[in-house]
This record gives C-alpha cells, structure tokens and sequence, in this order.
C-alpha cells in the first residue's frame, strides 16, 4: 500500500466546509472503505474515494460521521467538543486537541 499523508490526526478538533459543524477526528482511513450503496446515497458532493477518510464526532450530537478530507478544515476555536462517546476514545483535552486513550 502506498504512504498516504493525512492532513487531521486522531485528537483533532475539525471544521466541515459544506455543513458547519465542528467535531473531533477518532479514526482515519487512508481511503475510502465503506460501501458502494451508501457513498452513492450519502456523499452527494462525490469525493474522491482514493484520498483519505475521517471518522468524526459531531459536536452537540450523538452520532459520528464519516467524511472525505476534502471537506474538511482545522477548527481554530480549539474548544471541546460535547458527545457521549468522546470519554470512549479520549483521556483528556489539553491546548485544543483531545489525547487518545491508550488500549
């Protein structure tokens, strides 16, 4: 497999450009990997499926998302994020970024 370079990391807050909410990176796929049913139905916008994926916690929410890097940014309020499953993969929150629990 070729050397992917991700540009967000597990533990960092993010911005969605085309739907404005903010979240948290807990895993990233250097492709895409979900199903061919639901990137036709849900990734509308069609991006690329050869660049890298993230699995986020959508803050003020209890669902998680999965989303192409192309449409996301950093968030600079570097403020926590509010979900329910944030304590399932972080230890703690220190200088806007979350620090993975270690298994």
């Amino acid at each position: 497999m070729e050397n992917v370079e991700c540009k967000f990391y597990v533990g960092q807050l993010i911005h969605h450009l085309l739907f404005g909410y903010r979240g948290v990176v807990v895993d990233v796929d250097s492709d895409y990997q979900g199903s061919e049913e639901w990137y036709e139905t849900v990734a509308r916008s069609t991006p690329p499926k050869d660049k890298p994926w993230y699995h986020v916690l959508v803050h003020n929410a209890e669902h998680t998302t999965y989303v192409a890097e192309c449409n996301l940014e950093p968030d600079r309020s570097k403020e926590s994020i509010q979900h329910p499953l944030v304590d399932r993969f972080f230890i703690e929150f220190e200088n806007g970024k979350y620090i993975r629990m270690m298994n």
